[in-house]
């Protein structure tokens, strides 16, 4: 069966996360978006762990329910920010855990709790390597898995430019060989990572990092498989049952570009390299982006991988409607006209992706569906983010306000 995932996610135990953040809150929030099996998150938080096992139930598949909504799988996930010096560098590495049942989930836990300190924070920073964080995890179970989180984002990734290796291989050293999966992040996507040729020993995922429910599914990973731990990770180790991946556009990732978010600078990388990497208002050095590190890394424009799946790109749909109604997203406007499409078309991402562009014209009007088909051909304006600046994507920047019939493309069936 289809089933798309989300599988890095956090609670309300996250610092900078939505206080409503609850495991009912997730369920419900992946119904709306169209998602089969959401992570956890933060299960290495005792109170978060506590809850997780009090409210959830066992499938029996090594994925767990919620009893009002039993539609919806979780997987038991965390995200650890392990900080430590390897050679002349201090290095910043986050890294997705899963788990296949809570027993090993209390190990980890466990273990990780005589390292550091695991109750401040949902996404705990712990004073160990890489290489060890995956010894402790495989430890603890045979079936566990890290994969390398948002690998280019500047600050905390394996491939980064502030505390990143030049491969995934260097990051996690002899125990190397256990990694089969690497993380796009928001500010990149599959062909920006498939330039660098060390990376096709790697499958790609993609997952939203949600701080709120409203974020879920911004990127999210597609399955042909049952909902199944093990299933599920067999198709991220082989690729069998993997059948693809959700993108943003990487120009609207926050670290996209580089630039000084205080100077208002954003800069293409010849510009940067130009410049020395050097802000030209102040003077400071630049949040090196994601493109830049990329290209510093590339080993050839593109190239087939024998491990790269179909993608598609998507802009959440309320970011769509509120560029058609000319309002925020946040709007009163655009969350009645978002309810009134789920309703009576489906889930987000069934709407983004698949829905008959003359459904969604019946459901809501022309300018929307000229929205969603512009979204699907890729005929977008792009304002690219840097230094934690989201960028902006347009799909009706060039169109004018009164749509006529002819201008939209009907889905292909």
């Amino acid at each position: 069966m289809r089933l798309i995932a989300d599988l890095h996610i956090h609670s309300r135990f996250s610092r900078a996360t939505s206080r409503a953040l609850n495991l009912e809150a997730l369920a419900m929030g992946a119904g709306i978006k169209g998602i089969k099996v959401i992570g956890t998150g933060d299960f290495t938080h005792p109170l978060w762990l506590n809850e997780i096992e009090n409210e959830l139930k066992e499938s029996g598949s090594g994925l767990l329910f919620h009893p009002d909504h039993k539609e919806i799988s979780f997987m038991l996930t965390a995200e650890i920010s392990t900080i430590y010096k390897e050679g002349d560098k201090v290095r910043k590495v986050h890294h997705l855990i899963g788990a296949p049942n809570i027993g090993a989930a209390k190990k980890i836990s466990e273990a990780l709790a005589k390292i550091g300190n695991i109750k401040s924070d949902g996404r705990p920073i712990i004073g160990m390597s890489s290489r060890n964080l995956l010894e402790l995890v495989l430890t603890a179970s045979a079936d566990a898995f890290i994969i390398p989180a948002h690998i280019w984002t500047p600050w905390f990734s394996a491939l980064g430019s502030k505390s990143g290796f030049d491969s995934i291989a260097d990051c996690y050293l002899d125990l190397a060989e256990h990694i089969f999966a690497c993380e796009t992040g928001l500010s990149s996507d599959p062909p920006m990572n498939r330039m660098v040729k060390s990376l096709d020993a790697y499958f790609l995922v993609s997952n939203s990092d949600a701080h709120s429910a409203g974020k879920l599914g911004r990127e999210a990973t597609i399955f042909e498989s049952e909902p199944g731990y093990h299933e599920m990770l067999n198709a991220m180790k082989t690729g069998t049952g993997l059948a693809g991946t959700i993108e943003f556009f990487p120009e609207e990732g926050k670290y996209h570009l580089d630039g000084h978010r205080d100077c208002g600078v954003v800069l293409e990388p010849e510009e940067t390299k130009r410049l020395k990497g050097r802000c030209p208002v102040c003077g400071r050095p630049l949040t090196i982006g994601v493109q830049y590190r990329v290209y510093e890394l590339a080993d050839r424009f593109t190239g087939p991988s024998p491990k790269a799946r179909p993608f598609s790109y998507a802009i959440p749909l309320k970011e769509l409607l509120g560029e058609c109604l000319q309002v925020g997203p946040a709007s009163a406007k655009v969350e009645r006209l978002y309810e009134s499409l789920i309703n009576k078309l489906g889930p987000e991402l069934n709407i983004l992706l698949d829905a008959p562009v003359e459904d969604i014209v019946r459901a809501a009007d022309e300018k929307l569906g000229l929205a969603i088909s512009n979204m699907r051909l890729g005929r977008v304006s792009k304002k690219p983010g840097y230094d934690g600046v989201f960028g902006v994507i347009s799909v009706l920047k060039d169109d004018p306000v009164n749509m006529k019939k002819t201008e939209y493309e009907p889905a292909k069936n």
